[in-house]
């Protein structure tokens, strides 16, 4: 028997999942990285802050374009993934200098690959070729 599966509209990026674990990463870590010391407050705590949230950012501007073009839309996403791949960057920083727990640094990577995994999906879905 034929599964029938129902599409959901989507209106807004803020619907989206992959928007909803981002803005949630992006929360912890903004919250966990106002506890850097001060002298990292302006560099790496503020580093990891924005390529965190940039995720979100550049995920609802390509949501938005989509509507103009599928292809900015792509490209949006491909910024967001190269976001969450900085964010692992900046995170080796800190578990290296101590300023997270390595449970921290594990709980925030995997949610790093799992987003950048659902951002290939939503590009190929986007455009398949």
């Amino acid at each position: 028997m034929a599964e029938i599966v129902q599409m959901k509209f989507i209106a807004k990026a803020k619907e989206l999942r992959v928007y909803q674990l981002a803005f949630s990463l992006a929360l912890e870590v903004h919250q966990v990285s106002l506890g850097f010391p001060k002298t990292e407050q302006y560099a790496l705590a503020d580093q990891v802050r924005r390529s965190s949230k940039s995720i979100c950012a550049n995920l609802a501007e390509g949501f938005d374009r989509q509507q103009y073009s599928k292809p900015e839309f792509r490209r949006f996403l491909m910024m967001a993934s190269s976001s969450a791949a900085e964010v692992i960057t900046w995170l080796d920083f800190a578990i290296a200098l101590k300023y997270i727990t390595n449970e921290q640094h594990e709980k925030w990577a995997t949610e790093c690959d799992q987003i950048c995994k659902m951002l290939h999906k939503l590009r190929l879905k986007v455009d398949p070729s």
